[in-house]
């Protein structure tokens, strides 16, 4: 059985880019979901785990940098 909060915080994160990808008005609550997934996460994960969630979490900053720079 896989670690059940870095299987949720991959799917979050996966569904920020679709989201962000898309055009999506609910982008910015989607960050902000993947990003406490990602908190979770981190504190139940492997050393392994916790380098791709790294990885993740520089996906989901560079999304919300992009979110915030959107004009309204």
């Amino acid at each position: 059985m896989g670690n059940r909060y870095f299987q949720l915080a991959r799917e979050a994160v996966e569904r920020a880019e679709q989201m962000a990808t898309n055009g999506h008005p609910d982008t910015q609550n989607q960050i902000n979901v993947a990003l406490n997934n990602l908190s979770a996460a981190f504190h139940q994960s492997t050393s392994a785990e916790k380098e791709q969630l790294t990885s993740y979490q520089e996906v989901i900053q560079e999304l919300s940098h992009e979110a915030s720079n959107k004009p309204f």
